[in-house]
């Protein structure tokens, strides 16, 4: 999120309306015809796949998805080699990998746009697509509370750099020993001090529900700590998005959730199901959102 400026973000969500309001319209927009996505996923995926997938057949271009277990990264070939090779086919790539230091060196040797599809430590594209949909249905974005409640994950790192950027309050609680990563609250925290917005960190999920807008919650067990999950169950208990936790939240206030969710963990299943839920308009706008990024990235050489 901190690659992007806070006029950055606005144009996109702007943008991103507007490719969402002529998509509805069954116009058609061949404004990528012709470019090639490379989608190169080391995690599984489903709206992040699907979403790029279609947003650049919908713009007119072509995907190509690849694993590390089809090209010859899967023999030890080095990711720069590959990320030159890349640049010489293609005209972007979406990564979706587990360490973030991954993507980082893929930037450095690429003459192509890298997108992040998802790291340990950053889910950004999730976040512009939440933005948005906080944007439809409260019309603001700068001043909105929200409480995440759960894992300090990549999510939550990229929802706090997000809050930083646009103005938000956010409150984030989870287990001791489970919190955000420090430098990254501490940097969006700097940052708040230009853009207005607040941060908190704190362990009582009520607390952060208190007078909330928007109430956000993940998995309590992200890909690759699947070893963790019996402990993770126990220990994030009382980190549940349920009908008592909702009543602290204002009485408007909506639930959102980037998906696959574990229905009768972090949220109950009426909770999923109720009409303060937002989940699959959430889902709906990674579609459009992706489109504004791919227009902004790939449009011009």
């Amino acid at each position: 999120m901190h690659d992007f400026t806070t006029k950055e973000i606005e144009h996109l969500l702007i943008r991103a309306k507007e490719l969402k309001a002529l998509q509805k319209k069954g116009v058609e927009q061949p404004l990528l015809k012709g470019k090639t996505l490379g989608l190169l996923f080391e995690k599984q995926s489903t709206r992040t796949r699907v979403s790029f997938e279609v947003a650049i057949f919908q713009l007119g271009g072509y995907s190509l998805y690849l694993s590390p277990a089809q090209i010859q990264m899967g023999r030890g070939e080095e990711v720069r080699d590959t990320a030159k090779v890349f640049s010489r086919y293609i005209d972007a790539v979406v990564i979706r990998t587990f360490s973030h230091e991954i993507i980082e060196e893929w930037a450095r040797h690429s003459d192509i746009p890298v997108i992040n599809g998802l790291t340990d430590l950053h889910h950004p594209c999730q976040v512009i697509s939440d933005m948005l949909t906080i944007l439809e249905k409260k019309n603001r974005i700068s001043g909105i509370r929200l409480a995440y409640i759960g894992d300090g994950n990549n999510v939550a790192h990229s929802l706090v750099e997000g809050a930083a950027l646009m103005g938000m309050e956010i409150r984030l609680a989870s287990p001791e020993g489970y919190e955000p990563d420090e430098v990254i609250i501490d940097n969006a925290k700097r940052l708040a001090k230009e853009t207005g917005a607040i941060i908190k960190v704190m362990q009582d999920p009520s607390e952060a529900a208190e007078g909330a807008d928007v109430v956000y919650t993940d998995v309590w067990t992200s890909m690759g700590l699947e070893a963790e999950e019996d402990d993770r169950r126990s220990i994030f208990q009382r980190y549940q998005v349920n009908r008592d936790l909702m009543e602290r939240a204002k009485k408007d206030a909506i639930i959102m959730h980037c998906l696959p969710a574990h229905r009768g963990e972090e949220i109950t299943n009426d909770m999923m199901e109720s009409q303060m839920a937002v989940v699959f308009d959430q889902a709906e706008n990674r579609l459009h959102v992706q489109k504004a990024l791919l227009e902004m990235l790939m449009k011009h050489p």
